[in-house]
């Protein structure tokens, strides 16, 4: 599993009616791209690892004759996944859980192999859009950002972690240079009050960095910081795309969708690694074990993929999007 210590080497490798009315007319990022990496066919198994709105596993079930298994953390999507059961039935089948655990989830229903699998990283539209989820420094609601049910929340870190630990959190998970002034800012707030609320903690960041004249708030990095942690985001990035691989039949692929560098650089190091493409490591990053198994997944070319300017006219989502695919080879032994 990825944690802090890892991350260092990392760096070095370059209203709820009102909520469901936006995610209807919601535009999936890089549909068309998906589709024609993903390839569906008639007959075909696919796994909608990130389910969300279900964008993506309408566009697969639509596009062939398929069969579809979404997998989501989030109890809240599965109102978005009662629609598809009706329109597809014996087709779609929701799954409550963490993409991470894919093998075990689909095995349950009896798949053990898989044509392909899609997963679009990170928070999601509809999580943003709910104050109450506390992801967003946008709107003022509860400090929480827990994708899923159970675990610590954001105020439980931002009270109670150490000053050391929550700058380690900001400056590897979110790349913040400031993460040290901003630890012992959290740290001397949480001495008067604790802070419960994304508006204070918004409030604090803003206070040590200033207001920033830039694309984005200066508190975006922390945030994104401290969601990844609390959620073990790359922890399940990492087992997600390892369980992939092991569920792809051979002519199977794997399309992954990221919207920060952090994840890029995991899902890239993830590929090249089961593509045989790694090459040799910075003086820096400790040596992967050498390997004379042959490599059963080749990347295409180009090997990643950006929205098109026609998508970014329209959806401001896709600015940072990068895609990319690894296929299963044919002669691959499952």
């Amino acid at each position: 599993m990825l944690n802090l210590r890892d991350l260092r080497n990392l760096r070095n490798f370059r209203n709820f009616s009102q909520l469901e009315a936006r995610m209807i007319s919601h535009q999936p990022v890089m549909l068309s791209e998906m589709l024609d990496w993903l390839r569906p066919q008639d007959k075909g198994v696919y796994i909608d690892g990130t389910f969300g709105a279900g964008g993506y596993s309408r566009a697969i079930l639509t596009a062939a004759d398929c069969q579809v298994f979404a997998i989501d953390r989030d109890p809240s999507t599965r109102r978005f996944a009662e629609t598809l059961e009706q329109e597809f039935p014996g087709r779609f089948v929701w799954i409550l859980g963490n993409f991470a655990d894919m093998c075990h989830l689909v095995a349950m229903h009896g798949v053990r192999h898989v044509q392909g699998v899609v997963l679009d990283l990170g928070v999601s539209s509809m999580q943003l859009d709910q104050p109450e989820r506390g992801f967003s420094f946008r709107k003022d609601g509860p400090l929480d950002m827990r994708m899923g049910e159970g675990g610590l929340s954001a105020a439980d870190v931002v009270n109670e972690a150490g000053e050391s630990e929550i700058a380690d959190i900001l400056y590897y998970y979110g790349e913040e240079k400031a993460a040290r002034a901003i630890a012992r800012a959290i740290v001397a707030e949480r001495a008067k009050a604790p802070i419960t609320r994304t508006a204070q903690l918004a409030a604090i960041i803003h206070q040590v960095l200033g207001h920033k004249h830039s694309k984005s708030d200066p508190a975006t990095r922390s945030f994104q910081a401290l969601r990844i942690h609390i959620n073990q985001e790359f922890e399940s990035i990492e087992r997600g795309l390892s369980a992939a691989g092991s569920l792809l039949s051979p002519g199977g692929r794997l399309v992954v969708v990221t919207f920060h560098s952090l994840e890029d650089r995991l899902v890239k190091r993830h590929y090249h690694s089961r593509c045989g493409r790694l090459g040799e490591p910075s003086r820096h990053v400790p040596r992967h074990k050498a390997s004379s198994e042959a490599p059963h997944f080749f990347l295409p070319r180009p090997e990643k993929r950006s929205a098109s300017d026609a998508e970014l006219e329209t959806n401001p989502r896709a600015r940072s999007a990068t895609m990319r695919m690894m296929e299963r080879m044919q002669e691959a032994e499952l």
